[in-house]
């Protein structure tokens, strides 16, 4: 791997991020999608995930590795209730497996929860069935509020527990 540069995603991104999703569901994640995931389906995911920042709903970072290209996404979802305009919700912390074990996780957390800051929000919710993820949210001072047993299904069918976390921007300045 070269070196890493985390951006905000943009349209001319979208058959790298297709091959994240389905490295991730060809993997064994639990990311919303069932094995196979064909490119058809994971392109339409993206465009309508990529629509969705266009209408600023969101904001979707990518990590970019100068050889070879995306190898990891994660989104920042705005919360929709007008009560909330404290809150957003991260979602689909995704790494392509030739990418893993590199720190780029880390460094694209690092990019979310800055993008929540500087946008004001200071409360940041999510939800994992990744222990390894589990590990870099605790690392970066998430906590773990519980886990709803059966939550999910793997990419095979099989059940899968999820952990809910969150974690208050406003203690980490």
């Amino acid at each position: 791997m070269g070196d890493v540069l985390i951006r905000t995603a943009t349209l001319d991104d979208l058959e790298h991020l297709c091959d994240v999703l389905v490295d991730c569901v060809e993997g064994g994640a639990s990311v919303s999608f069932m094995s196979p995931l064909d490119r058809g389906r994971a392109s339409d995911f993206w465009r309508t995930v990529l629509d969705s920042a266009q209408r600023e709903e969101r904001v979707v970072l990518v990590a970019d590795d100068a050889e070879l290209g995306v190898v990891g996404t994660v989104q920042l979802v705005f919360a929709e209730p007008e009560n909330q305009p404290h809150r957003a919700d991260v979602a689909k912390l995704l790494l392509h497996r030739a990418a893993r074990g590199r720190g780029v996780a880390d460094r694209l957390m690092e990019a979310v929860e800055d993008a929540a800051w500087e946008r004001g929000r200071t409360v940041l919710v999510l939800d994992t069935a990744s222990a390894a993820a589990e590990r870099v949210y605790e690392r970066r001072g998430w906590v773990r509020v519980g886990v709803v047993p059966d939550y999910a299904l793997l990419p095979d069918g099989g059940l899968v527990d999820t952990a809910f976390y969150y974690k208050r921007l406003a203690t980490r300045r």
